[in-house]
């Protein structure tokens, strides 16, 4: 999008994008060994207590003797998207204007292949960084063992998931 060589100057270039001229010459700094290993335990923390906030957070890390403050326990739980389960207020009524969409299998025999497909979404940790393993199948296919509709492990940064998924989903 934006080119460095070009004639024309890179505040035009921003202009004509309308993206912000700052974020033309922002560059991300990298997160260090320490914070991806204080995100991977906070990581780990959280899937055996979902209900721990960032101050007993905290408080387990300290108590494995990890120096962190509760500021920066929030900071890595806002960039690593986990959060606290805890019962909300309110979490049963419906919002204004929000759609119930029916469920369109009831009543509905399944008794052929690629008639109805079923699918499943889960993330894993790994050693730096995390995948997500997704498995899609036809019940009525599942119902052989030895036909299997596919799986596909794909890193959210993998430009090849795409086409994966195509073969996976072709080949069953």
């Amino acid at each position: 999008m934006i080119d460095r060589n070009h004639e024309l100057a890179l505040t035009k270039q921003a202009t004509l994008l309308g993206i912000s001229r700052g974020s033309v010459y922002y560059e991300p700094a990298p997160v260090s060994d320490a914070d991806l290993a204080l995100m991977r335990r906070l990581d780990e923390l959280h899937l055996q207590f979902p209900f721990a906030g960032a101050r007993m957070l905290r408080g387990l890390l300290a108590a494995e003797g990890s120096k962190v403050g509760r500021r920066r326990v929030t900071t890595l739980m806002r960039r690593m998207g986990i959060e606290a389960i805890y019962r909300r207020p309110n979490t049963s009524k419906p919002a204004p204007g929000h759609r119930i969409y029916p469920y369109l299998l009831r009543g509905l025999t399944i008794d052929r292949p690629n008639h109805v497909w079923a699918t499943d979404i889960t993330y894993i940790p790994m050693a730096r960084g995390f995948v997500y393993l997704t498995a899609s199948a036809s019940p009525a296919a599942s119902l052989a063992p030895d036909r299997i509709a596919g799986a596909l492990i794909a890193s959210c940064y993998c430009p090849g998931t795409v086409r994966a998924w195509s073969l996976a989903v072709i080949s069953s």
